[in-house]
């Protein structure tokens, strides 16, 4: 599922339309799309009410009406714009609906808070994608009363008056339960400030051709498909060894839950060999939880690990380093030196990526992947930049600094983005509010460390590891958890679940 921005939307369209030559197919493919996702939403009992616009996603408004009054439910075109302002193919739709025996009312707003109060369901077709910069009145009045509305809201395309690229925090806009978008995933669905206004979305195909978003940037959207797709299976005669040795450094006597976690996490993920290299006294306790792992025990000082110039890292598939490790100068120190000295791919969290910053230029002269997993705060703290700025362009504050460091990027989120030093990306967004927890994030960089030492690419293996990461979470809470009493334990208990469901179906 490709990630585009307004302007590759646009190009998208347009090649299907007049390169290809669909122009009239695509508006009723997409209405008929709609209506089909849309029918599983509502009844025959429903007033529904579509808002209808001007453009192409007015038009998609009109031939979602003719295609549910056909079917015999209760509909009326509510138009928001007069005749004159019609393009073409929306004309054609509204003349098709007429001639079906319709039902059209052009908008008055003394009738407007009326007719919408009768409605239990309305359809957005207002704008869509077609907004260029602030909604005006009448506009904005007719938004406010349909936000007002205790109707259930289904946007096609993108909730009218949302921007569909990232950067905008000023705009008045539809707050839709349900949308339904068309062709691609637009990028303002996997931005914190404006993704609550799509509501639940789903993705409809109504045939732009593959050729045509062969230009648009390489952002996709990770799923099921995908994951039970590029997944390695596991050779029938293999040995541990062939499933990858890790190294996972971190851990304090004050914080021994971050490295049982993600070393639980590594195992059950399937790493062949782990191995975990912190304090005597966080040992043990590993110990009591992951039988199955091995121990490098390192200098400490007060229950704090100290710098170790002579961790041989050599047998090593991947090392992950930060997970509890506490932010003392001496852990930056030994931070600094994992960066300078191993050679495999790294992978740092938390703490870890709390001492980074000062060693940032060492991360881009290293000769391995290097992968950091910040959250939010901890991202705009490396580009030294405040949160609110990095989450109104996630995006791109994420390929700049992959780019700029020559390293892997995982911005942790309810849309999880993924980038390549190249600045290729995916977005997971599976997962839910159960996973706002601690521990979580050393869950997920156990199960990172298991999935690099696989035999896939380090931008596969990050891929999957968020993807079951946030799967088995969603799995948890829909058979015996909720999203209130979830942790990052049972997290790790239902990695198996999404084994047996998607690899093994």
């Amino acid at each position: 599922m490709f990630i585009v921005s307004a302007k590759e939307m646009y190009e998208i369209d347009r090649y299907t339309m007049h390169e290809i030559g669909l122009k009239s197919v695509l508006m009723e493919n997409a209405g008929r799309a709609v209506s089909e996702k849309l029918r599983t939403h509502i009844t025959h009992q429903d007033e529904v009410v579509v808002l209808s616009g001007g453009g192409h996603n007015g038009g998609d408004g009109f031939v979602v009406a003719r295609t549910l009054h056909n079917l015999a439910y209760h509909v009326t075109v509510l138009q928001v714009v007069p005749d004159e302002k019609l393009v073409d193919e929306t004309r054609q739709q509204k003349t098709l609906l007429q001639k079906c025996g319709g039902k059209i009312t052009t908008v008055d707003l003394a009738s407007n808070s009326q007719c919408l109060s009768s409605a239990s369901v309305i359809v957005d077709a207002i704008t869509g994608l077609g907004i260029k910069g602030h909604l005006r009145s009448p506009m904005t009045d007719i938004v406010y009363e349909v936000n007002q509305s205790e109707a259930f809201v289904c946007a096609i395309d993108m909730p009218s008056g949302l921007p569909a690229d990232e950067g905008m925090d000023d705009f008045t806009a539809v707050n839709a339960d349900m949308t339904v978008m068309i062709g691609a995933i637009k990028e303002s669905a996997c931005v914190q400030e404006t993704a609550p206004f799509y509501g639940a979305w789903e993705l409809v195909h109504i045939g732009h051709p593959t050729q045509a978003f062969a230009p648009i940037k390489s952002r996709v959207v990770f799923d099921d498909a995908d994951f039970k797709r590029t997944m390695p299976e596991l050779k029938r005669h293999a040995h541990k060894g062939d499933h990858g040795r890790g190294l996972l450094i971190g851990g304090s006597d004050f914080m021994p839950g971050a490295v049982v976690l993600a070393g639980k996490a590594a195992l059950k993920t399937g790493a062949g060999l782990l191995t975990v290299a912190s304090t005597n006294q966080v040992i043990r306790q590993v110990a009591n939880h992951c039988a199955e792992a091995m121990y490098i025990e390192l200098p400490e000082q007060h229950g704090q690990i100290m710098p170790n110039n002579h961790l041989a890292m050599e047998r090593f598939d991947a090392v992950a380093i930060g997970v509890g490790l506490g932010r003392q100068k001496e852990a930056g120190t030994f931070v600094a030196s994992i960066v300078r000295t191993a050679e495999c791919p790294l992978i740092i969290d938390a703490d870890g990526i709390f001492h980074l910053s000062t060693c940032l230029k060492e991360v881009k002269e290293r000769s391995y992947p290097t992968i950091i997993t910040p959250h939010p705060g901890e991202m705009s703290r490396l580009l030294d930049i405040d949160t609110k700025t990095l989450l109104k362009k996630p995006f791109y504050y994420s390929r700049k600094l992959a780019e700029m460091y020559d390293m892997y990027v995982i911005l942790k989120g309810k849309s999880t983005i993924i980038t390549m030093p190249s600045g290729e990306q995916a977005v997971d967004v599976t997962g839910n509010p159960g996973l706002a927890k601690g521990g979580s994030g050393d869950v997920l960089t156990g199960i990172i460390l298991a999935m690099v030492i696989q035999d896939q690419s380090v931008f596969q293996a990050l891929c999957n590891a968020c993807f079951l990461h946030g799967r088995s979470a969603d799995l948890q809470v829909q058979q015996s958890h909720t999203v209130y009493d979830l942790m990052a334990t049972d997290v790790i208990n239902g990695i198996p679940m999404v084994y047996r469901t998607l690899c093994l179906s």
